[in-house]
């Protein structure tokens, strides 16, 4: 099989591009430039300041919030004691015992128990979309469709809290900074929530959509036990990511039918715009970020040549059904995820990422005529008609109408909650609508204060995942090609992770991308992944510093 592959057209087309661009970048501009500043980069005092930044240890175990769930977790092992002294965990055991007893032989329950029930929620997390559109679009069971994601939620905090009480849990101590920073939005978010709230039921809404899923970092890097346990929310995710990216070019290759609305009318080129499952290109579009820096890091990491032409593959299926979605805000997340991704892992991608859109301008007119459209009157109009321009201007008009410290309100203007509940009157001057920029959404309803600390809470985290990717894995082998250095080294995995959640805080600035509870639990679980790669994870080598 393998000898069938690598004497394929494709096989052989892919190898020789690799090549070709192996063998012209030492004497590109960029090739010679990036040789430079490596070499001078080596003993210089900037590479001793990025080492002291990066080497600062995570103390928050021993901090007041760490020392207080050291004895929650004590609290936990003695009830535990009593627990397993009790009728109900007999009976708990005598059920699981028949369980086992009933399904034993069956070929089906093998494979499904080759897994725990730990491991098979990680799984169900990885799919979060899937499960929420056949739950909420597809079986449509209405009190089930309202509470099965707080439920998922409960269910994964509630077996977090058994197996510590029970003393099964190898996931103690794995307090972050970034607990912190987010515990500190939370604290905020309630205390203005109490403040300006004329509608308590809307403001508790517009609360709950803002911080709820934030718990999945919580909740995540203690569901992660092993590296397996981590390898398995990866390739789910990257795997989901793939298959929702072909059912997006099949859409484009039927052209589904789109709304009018979804292009204007000087766009006409624009045959169709892909969505799979999600319903919103540029969600879509979003969730292509997201993942395909995963797909991108597998590259890297594998060592064999049709492992690495495999996840190229998969990367190009998701890059053009990126483009397929014709979302100006997930291509500008994906340039800044490829440029951070290149930077870390190889700095050749920015000469093909030049390449590659210098390409795409010139021989897909439809891409080009979205993208310069950008800079015509006729945008600017209607941008200032009912497009972000003038949403953005509403918003900031109603912030200084209000008091801008505090805000208009949670779940007041700019997001789902608003767009549901509607508490203004709409007139010809006024009318609700989504933000289309997910900081400006923020201010609005929480205030130059709430935007003040959630910013701080991504500066929080962007600083301490730099300091994981520094520590997860090994160094990079010096002097080995980029294609060969990192093989085998979870440093990749954390730079496909960086890069992909930084891409999407880019692409929030053009939409309200964490309305949707899928990509803030994915963004904030990637962002827990993260975190176990860099302080949790099994203990490797010695780092080389890169």
């Amino acid at each position: 099989m393998t000898g069938i592959i690598q004497n394929s057209l494709v096989f052989r087309g892919l190898k020789a591009f690799v090549l070709t661009l192996y063998n012209a970048w030492p004497h590109s501009v960029l090739g010679r430039m990036s040789a430079f500043l490596k070499e001078n980069y080596e003993g210089s005092y900037t590479k001793k300041i990025w080492i002291r930044f990066c080497d600062v240890e995570n103390r928050a175990a021993y901090s007041l919030y760490g020392k207080s769930l050291g004895k929650l977790h004590k609290l936990l092992l003695s009830l535990g004691r009593v627990l397993q002294q009790s009728l109900f965990y007999g009976l708990l055991v005598f059920v699981r015992d028949v369980y086992f007893r009933v399904t034993k032989g069956s070929l089906l329950f093998e494979q499904i128990h080759r897994l725990s029930l730990r491991q098979w929620l990680l799984v169900a997390f990885a799919f979060y979309l899937p499960l929420e559109y056949i739950i909420r679009d597809k079986v449509s069971i209405g009190f089930v469709a309202s509470v099965w994601e707080e439920l998922f939620i409960i269910a994964a905090a509630f077996l977090i809290l058994w197996r510590m009480a029970l003393g099964q849990s190898k996931a103690i101590g794995r307090e972050t900074p970034v607990d912190g920073y987010i515990l500190l939005f939370m604290a905020v978010g309630f205390l203005l929530m109490s403040l300006v709230a004329p509608y308590p039921a809307v403001a508790f809404a517009g609360y709950r959509a803002v911080v709820t899923y934030m718990v999945w970092f919580f909740l995540v890097i203690r569901l992660l036990e092993s590296d397996k346990d981590f390898k398995l929310v990866f390739f789910g995710l990257l795997g989901m990511g793939a298959l929702l990216s072909l059912h997006g070019i099949y859409q484009y290759i039927v052209a589904v039918p789109i709304p009018a609305s979804w292009v204007s009318q000087t766009e006409m080129g624009v045959r169709t715009r892909v969505f799979s499952i999600t319903g919103s290109p540029n969600i879509f579009g979003s969730l292509i970020v997201l993942t395909a820096p995963l797909a991108a890091s597998m590259i890297y990491y594998c060592k064999r040549i049709w492992a690495k032409l495999f996840f190229l593959g998969i990367t190009g299926i998701m890059c053009l059904c990126l483009l397929f979605t014709f979302s100006r805000g997930a291509w500008v997340g994906m340039v800044v995820a490829v440029i951070l991704f290149a930077l870390y892992m190889d700095r050749r991608l920015l000469g093909v990422l030049g390449g590659a859109v210098a390409a795409v301008l010139v021989f897909v007119p439809s891409i080009t005529s979205r993208l310069t459209y950008l800079f015509t009157s006729d945008y600017a109009e209607a941008s200032a008609v009912g497009g972000r321009a003038l949403r953005w201007a509403v918003g900031r008009q109603l912030l200084m109408e209000n008091n801008p410290w505090l805000g208009f309100g949670l779940g007041r203007f700019g997001g789902a909650v608003a767009m549901n509940n509607k508490l203004l009157d709409e007139t010809e001057e006024f009318s609700y609508f989504y933000m289309d920029n997910y900081y400006l959404k923020t201010m609005v309803e929480m205030g130059y204060i709430g935007i003040i600390f959630f910013l701080l809470l991504l500066a929080g985290l962007l600083i301490w995942s730099l300091r994981a990717i520094y520590r997860s894995g090994t160094g990079f082998i010096p002097g080995k090609d980029p294609l060969l250095r990192a093989v085998g080294n979870d440093k990749a995995m954390a730079v496909g992770i960086f890069s992909g959640l930084c891409g999407v805080l880019v692409h929030c600035y053009f939409e309200n991308i964490f309305e949707e509870p899928y990509m803030m639990a994915y963004f904030w679980g990637l962002a827990a992944m993260l975190m176990y790669l860099g302080f949790f994870s099994k203990p490797k080598t010695d780092q080389i510093p890169n």
